[in-house]
């Protein structure tokens, strides 16, 4: 039996050095695949259909690693109009990034 000292942590939080460091996220909201001659053609105004519906999931990735998915909203209050992703799955991250 293990007391409370020595247990590992159970919060999403660990110690480490680079806990402080930032980290960029990327959201795709959709794919995609236009011709080139099609692609050439845009212009200001024009429309790119994606591969997704508005209310689909978005995924959220570490470079090529998928990290988790959610839904995009828009925040409401003092920073209204911006946009936000509500985490609805996330990773098992505890094997590291790679």
């Amino acid at each position: 039996m293990t007391d409370a000292t020595t247990r590992a942590p159970e919060s999403a939080e660990i110690a480490s050095p680079f806990s402080g460091v930032p980290i960029e996220i990327t959201v795709c909201v959709g794919r995609a695949r236009p011709l080139i001659r099609d692609l050439l053609k845009l212009g200001k105004d024009a429309v790119l259909l994606l591969d997704r519906r508005v209310d689909d999931p978005v995924e959220l990735y570490i470079g090529e690693r998928l990290i988790a998915r959610g839904q995009l909203e828009e925040v409401e209050g003092e920073a209204t109009g911006q946009l936000a992703v509500r985490l609805t799955e996330v990773a098992d991250l505890r094997g590291g990034l790679s």
